[in-house]
């Protein structure tokens, strides 16, 4: 299963290293990567497969927020299929 991570918050050094550390912890790949920082604000999407993942979705979803949150940064994790019913125009 795959699924998409966002990414949102004021730009600073270390914020791709520790989402992607985060995600290595819990055996998530990421599959495809792309960032921006516009004024001053770092966005970033990522692909990701999250079938060898070693704990519930819904924990890696606690977990990755929780990590925004101690970095004062907008995390989330939406299964791929959901992302896309959702953002569809």
């Amino acid at each position: 299963m795959k699924a998409i991570v966002t990414v949102v918050g004021q730009d600073r050094v270390g914020i791709i290293a520790a989402v992607c550390a985060k995600l290595a912890e819990f055996n998530v790949n990421v599959l495809d990567i792309s960032q921006t920082v516009m004024q001053g604000y770092f966005t970033m999407m990522m692909a990701t497969e999250v079938s060898a993942c070693n704990v519930p979705l819904a924990e890696l979803v606690q977990r990755m927020d929780e990590l925004g949150v101690r970095m004062g940064l907008s995390i989330r994790v939406q299964r791929e299929d959901i992302f896309q019913s959702m953002h569809r125009i």
